[in-house]
Protein backbone atom coordinates (compact mmCIF):
# COMPACT_ATOMS: atom_id res chain seq x y z
CA UNK A 1 0.00 0.00 0.00
CA UNK A 2 2.49 2.20 0.78
CA UNK A 3 4.12 1.84 -2.69
CA UNK A 4 0.47 2.96 -4.22
CA UNK A 5 0.19 6.00 -2.01
CA UNK A 6 3.76 6.99 -3.12
CA UNK A 7 2.89 6.51 -6.82
CA UNK A 8 -0.43 8.13 -7.06
CA UNK A 9 0.86 10.79 -4.94
CA UNK A 10 3.22 11.54 -8.02
CA UNK A 11 0.43 11.36 -10.48
CA UNK A 12 -1.20 13.49 -8.67
CA UNK A 13 1.42 16.16 -8.51
CA UNK A 14 1.69 15.61 -12.04
CA UNK A 15 -1.55 16.33 -13.58
CA UNK A 16 -1.98 19.57 -10.77
CA UNK A 17 -4.31 17.98 -9.18
CA UNK A 18 -2.61 19.11 -5.82
CA UNK A 19 -1.01 22.47 -5.23
CA UNK A 20 0.97 23.57 -2.78
CA UNK A 21 1.47 26.97 -1.88
CA UNK A 22 1.97 27.49 1.84
CA UNK A 23 3.08 31.81 0.74
CA UNK A 24 0.15 32.14 -1.17
CA UNK A 25 -2.72 29.72 0.88
CA UNK A 26 -6.16 28.80 -0.38
CA UNK A 27 -9.65 29.67 1.48
CA UNK A 28 -11.84 26.68 1.73
CA UNK A 29 -15.55 26.89 1.68
CA UNK A 30 -15.16 26.62 5.19
CA UNK A 31 -13.49 29.29 5.88
CA UNK A 32 -9.85 27.63 6.83
CA UNK A 33 -6.84 29.08 5.87
CA UNK A 34 -4.98 26.17 3.51
CA UNK A 35 -1.29 25.71 2.27
CA UNK A 36 -2.68 22.78 0.00
CA UNK A 37 -5.59 22.40 -2.70
CA UNK A 38 -6.50 19.13 -3.71
CA UNK A 39 -8.65 18.78 -6.57
CA UNK A 40 -8.94 15.04 -7.50
CA UNK A 41 -11.54 15.55 -9.95
CA UNK A 42 -9.02 16.27 -12.16
CA UNK A 43 -7.77 12.97 -12.82
CA UNK A 44 -11.01 12.34 -14.70
CA UNK A 45 -9.75 14.20 -17.68
CA UNK A 46 -6.85 11.62 -18.31
CA UNK A 47 -7.59 8.78 -19.51
CA UNK A 48 -4.86 6.76 -18.06
CA UNK A 49 -5.05 8.11 -14.55
CA UNK A 50 -8.85 7.66 -14.36
CA UNK A 51 -8.08 4.00 -15.74
CA UNK A 52 -5.58 3.85 -12.78
CA UNK A 53 -7.17 4.92 -10.12
CA UNK A 54 -10.60 2.95 -11.30
CA UNK A 55 -8.49 -0.16 -11.06
CA UNK A 56 -6.82 0.63 -8.05
CA UNK A 57 -10.45 1.12 -6.28
CA UNK A 58 -11.49 -1.95 -7.94
CA UNK A 59 -7.89 -4.02 -6.62
CA UNK A 60 -8.80 -2.56 -2.58
CA UNK A 61 -12.59 -3.43 -3.18
CA UNK A 62 -11.65 -7.46 -4.01
CA UNK A 63 -8.94 -7.79 -1.71
CA UNK A 64 -10.37 -6.01 1.57
CA UNK A 65 -14.06 -6.13 0.90
CA UNK A 66 -15.12 -9.03 -1.01
CA UNK A 67 -18.34 -9.71 -1.07
CA UNK A 68 -20.60 -6.72 -2.28
CA UNK A 69 -23.56 -5.84 -3.25
CA UNK A 70 -23.35 -2.63 -4.63
CA UNK A 71 -21.06 1.05 -4.93
CA UNK A 72 -22.22 4.57 -3.61
CA UNK A 73 -20.48 7.33 -4.80
CA UNK A 74 -20.66 10.96 -2.32
CA UNK A 75 -22.06 13.57 -4.67
CA UNK A 76 -20.76 15.11 -6.22
CA UNK A 77 -16.88 14.82 -6.45
CA UNK A 78 -17.22 10.82 -6.19
CA UNK A 79 -20.14 10.34 -8.54
CA UNK A 80 -18.24 10.15 -11.69
CA UNK A 81 -15.35 7.67 -10.15
CA UNK A 82 -17.77 5.68 -8.60
CA UNK A 83 -19.35 4.43 -11.67
CA UNK A 84 -16.66 3.84 -13.40
CA UNK A 85 -16.05 1.31 -10.72
CA UNK A 86 -19.76 -0.08 -10.71
CA UNK A 87 -19.22 -0.59 -14.05
CA UNK A 88 -15.70 -2.31 -13.66
CA UNK A 89 -17.21 -4.70 -11.45
CA UNK A 90 -20.93 -5.23 -12.85
CA UNK A 91 -22.61 -3.86 -9.88
CA UNK A 92 -25.13 -1.59 -9.09
CA UNK A 93 -24.65 1.87 -8.42
CA UNK A 94 -25.62 4.72 -6.50
CA UNK A 95 -25.15 8.26 -5.77
CA UNK A 96 -25.97 10.09 -2.07
CA UNK A 97 -26.79 13.54 -2.35
CA UNK A 98 -25.75 15.83 0.61
CA UNK A 99 -29.25 17.32 0.91
CA UNK A 100 -32.43 15.81 -0.22
CA UNK A 101 -33.73 17.34 -3.35
CA UNK A 102 -36.33 20.42 -2.91
CA UNK A 103 -38.45 19.00 -5.70
CA UNK A 104 -39.98 15.84 -7.44
CA UNK A 105 -39.31 12.82 -5.36
CA UNK A 106 -36.93 14.72 -2.66
CA UNK A 107 -34.65 12.12 -2.76
CA UNK A 108 -31.40 11.84 -1.09
CA UNK A 109 -30.44 8.76 -2.56
CA UNK A 110 -30.58 8.74 -6.29
CA UNK A 111 -30.92 4.91 -7.80
CA UNK A 112 -32.26 1.71 -5.63
CA UNK A 113 -30.77 0.11 -2.88
CA UNK A 114 -33.00 -2.57 -1.49
CA UNK A 115 -32.45 -3.43 2.86
CA UNK A 116 -29.61 -5.50 3.62
CA UNK A 117 -27.45 -4.91 0.69
CA UNK A 118 -23.46 -4.65 1.28
CA UNK A 119 -22.48 -0.80 0.10
CA UNK A 120 -19.04 0.15 -0.16
CA UNK A 121 -18.98 3.70 -0.65
CA UNK A 122 -16.63 5.78 -2.78
CA UNK A 123 -15.45 9.00 -1.87
CA UNK A 124 -13.04 12.06 -3.27
CA UNK A 125 -11.58 13.61 -0.69
CA UNK A 126 -10.99 13.56 2.94
CA UNK A 127 -11.22 16.49 5.25
CA UNK A 128 -12.99 16.60 8.53
CA UNK A 129 -15.47 12.97 7.49
CA UNK A 130 -18.38 15.13 8.24
CA UNK A 131 -19.87 14.92 5.06
CA UNK A 132 -18.54 11.09 3.92
CA UNK A 133 -19.91 9.75 7.06
CA UNK A 134 -23.59 11.53 6.48
CA UNK A 135 -23.69 9.72 3.43
CA UNK A 136 -22.91 6.39 5.16
CA UNK A 137 -25.51 7.77 8.09
CA UNK A 138 -28.20 7.98 4.80
CA UNK A 139 -27.14 4.20 3.60
CA UNK A 140 -27.77 2.75 6.59
CA UNK A 141 -31.02 4.63 7.33
CA UNK A 142 -32.27 2.87 4.22
CA UNK A 143 -31.43 -0.60 5.65
CA UNK A 144 -28.36 -1.62 4.03
CA UNK A 145 -24.50 -2.11 5.35
CA UNK A 146 -21.89 -0.03 5.01
CA UNK A 147 -18.95 -2.58 4.90
CA UNK A 148 -16.17 0.15 4.02
CA UNK A 149 -15.29 3.18 2.29
CA UNK A 150 -12.98 4.35 -0.45
CA UNK A 151 -10.93 7.39 -0.69
CA UNK A 152 -8.64 9.10 -3.46
CA UNK A 153 -7.38 11.58 -0.42
CA UNK A 154 -7.34 12.13 2.72
CA UNK A 155 -5.77 14.81 5.25
CA UNK A 156 -5.64 12.35 7.96
CA UNK A 157 -6.86 15.29 10.58
CA UNK A 158 -7.74 13.63 14.02
CA UNK A 159 -10.94 15.02 13.66
CA UNK A 160 -11.75 12.27 10.75
CA UNK A 161 -9.64 9.79 11.57
CA UNK A 162 -11.84 9.87 15.06
CA UNK A 163 -15.48 10.41 13.43
CA UNK A 164 -14.75 7.55 11.50
CA UNK A 165 -13.97 4.94 14.35
CA UNK A 166 -16.58 6.10 16.20
CA UNK A 167 -19.30 5.62 13.52
CA UNK A 168 -17.24 2.06 12.45
CA UNK A 169 -16.75 2.69 9.06
CA UNK A 170 -13.19 1.39 7.72
CA UNK A 171 -11.54 3.79 5.43
CA UNK A 172 -8.83 2.79 2.89
CA UNK A 173 -7.49 5.59 1.07
CA UNK A 174 -4.94 6.02 -2.05
CA UNK A 175 -2.38 8.49 -0.57
CA UNK A 176 -2.53 10.90 1.65
CA UNK A 177 -1.27 14.03 3.00
CA UNK A 178 2.20 12.69 4.12
CA UNK A 179 2.33 10.79 0.91
CA UNK A 180 1.97 13.88 -1.26
CA UNK A 181 4.70 15.90 0.92
CA UNK A 182 6.99 13.49 0.41
CA UNK A 183 6.57 13.22 -3.22
CA UNK A 184 6.39 16.87 -3.74
CA UNK A 185 9.64 17.55 -1.59
CA UNK A 186 11.42 14.45 -3.84
CA UNK A 187 10.25 16.28 -7.47
CA UNK A 188 11.25 19.78 -5.94
CA UNK A 189 7.80 20.55 -5.88
CA UNK A 190 8.58 22.66 -1.99
CA UNK A 191 11.41 23.01 -0.36
CA UNK A 192 12.69 21.47 3.04
CA UNK A 193 11.86 24.56 4.49
CA UNK A 194 8.20 24.30 3.84
CA UNK A 195 7.65 21.38 5.52
CA UNK A 196 7.53 22.51 9.32
CA UNK A 197 4.95 24.96 7.83
CA UNK A 198 2.63 22.48 6.21
CA UNK A 199 2.98 19.94 9.46
CA UNK A 200 2.18 22.87 11.55
CA UNK A 201 -1.49 23.71 9.38
CA UNK A 202 -2.53 19.87 9.96
CA UNK A 203 -2.19 19.49 13.49
CA UNK A 204 -4.62 22.87 14.09
CA UNK A 205 -5.90 23.31 10.40
CA UNK A 206 -8.93 25.74 12.08
CA UNK A 207 -6.95 28.18 13.40
CA UNK A 208 -4.19 27.85 11.46
CA UNK A 209 -2.99 31.62 9.92
CA UNK A 210 -0.27 31.17 7.29
CA UNK A 211 1.80 33.82 9.33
Amino acid sequence: MKALERLFAEKLLKVKAVKIQPANPFTWASGWKSPIYCDNRKTLSYPALRNFVKLEICRVILEKFGDVDAIAGVATGAIAQGALVAEELNLPFVYVRSSPKDHGLENLIEGELRPGMKVVVIEDLISTGGSSLKAVEAIRNNGCEVIGMIASFTYGFDVSVEAFKNAKVELVTLTNYNAVLDAALKTDYIAEEDIPVLQAWRKDPAHWTGK
